[in-house]
């Protein structure tokens, strides 16, 4: 029986090597220590392909899933980047919406409980209040489709200035006002921008009832003259404080999942590097008296 005490630590897809199958992923994962892994559905046709994906691929999943006792609870669906729900084309509007759905009766195959959207209207677009207003109509449809499938969308504080803050997201929460919108902040990302309060966001996040789970990486902050990194920063060399983080989120009594993300699956020694990544972290919680 899997311990309900325990920590429940998870890495990203694009941390472990990309050319092996899901089953071996899946095993990589349970090798490397980590209780869940999640799935990436990016812009790319390679991974928009998954949604596609027959009953007796997704099967051959769970049953790996079911045999290791690993689990793929989230999914980061980062299609809307090329396909925006914002967007002032109203055919990218639908192929985003028709996305939308595919990833939700998707989702409930594979077991996701959660969905995570990126938080912006428009990526490679201007944004402005049209945009805005079809981001908004179209995330309270994507909310109607995801409460019959039971299924929590939660929007990630991006790397963006639309959503890069709990309290930007609060906005949406209550225009939305729906129990299937939840947030999946990213302490990177909050700590990036200055005119956030990481630990503030966090409190608000959670005394609001509205985090999921949390992202865990490291950034450079966005100055007047440096427009901020908010990938491929190795632990320990950006700005994120993450013992103080983990001592505040202890504090409020986080009980939620961490989701290590990582860009290596490219590197030399992916494994390796994701192995390291676990302990740095768990050193840091230490160092918060978190564990």
């Amino acid at each position: 029986m899997k311990d309900l005490e325990k920590l429940n630590l998870g890495i990203y897809e694009k941390a472990l090597p990309k050319n092996i199958d899901w089953v071996e992923r899946i095993k990589l994962v349970k090798e490397c220590g980590y209780d869940f892994i999640e799935m990436s559905v990016d812009e790319t046709d390679e991974r928009l392909a998954r949604l596609d994906w027959s009953d007796e691929e997704i099967k051959k999943i769970k049953d790996a899933l079911i045999d290791t006792g690993v689990r793929i609870p989230t999914m980061c669906f980062s299609g809307h980047r090329r396909f925006p729900m914002g967007s002032m084309d109203e055919k990218i509007r639908e192929k985003s919406m028709e996305l939308m759905k595919k990833a939700i009766i998707f989702g409930d195959k594979l077991g996701i409980r959660v969905i995570q959207l990126a938080g912006y209207d428009v990526y490679y677009e201007e944004g402005n209040e049209n945009t805005k207003k079809y981001f908004t109509e179209n995330l309270k449809k994507a909310l109607e489709w995801a409460a019959t499938m039971e299924m929590t969308l939660a929007i990630e504080i991006m790397d963006h200035p639309f959503i890069n803050s709990i309290t930007k997201y609060m906005e949406f929460s209550r225009i939305v006002n729906s129990p299937w919108l939840k947030v999946y902040p990213d302490v990177g990302n909050l700590s990036a921008w200055p005119e956030n309060d990481t630990l503030k966001e966090l409190e608000l996040g959670i005394k609001e009832r509205e985090i999921v789970a949390i992202h865990l990486k490291d950034t450079l902050k966005v100055t007047d003259t440096f427009p901020g990194k908010f990938k491929e920063v190795p632990f320990g060399e950006g700005c994120v404080n993450f013992s103080e983080v983990f001592a505040k989120l202890k504090e409020l009594n986080y009980k939620g999942p961490f989701l290590i993300e990582m860009w290596t699956e490219k590197s030399d020694n992916p494994i390796e590097e994701v192995k390291k990544a676990k302990q740095w972290i768990f050193d840091e919680m230490k160092k918060g008296g978190f564990i």
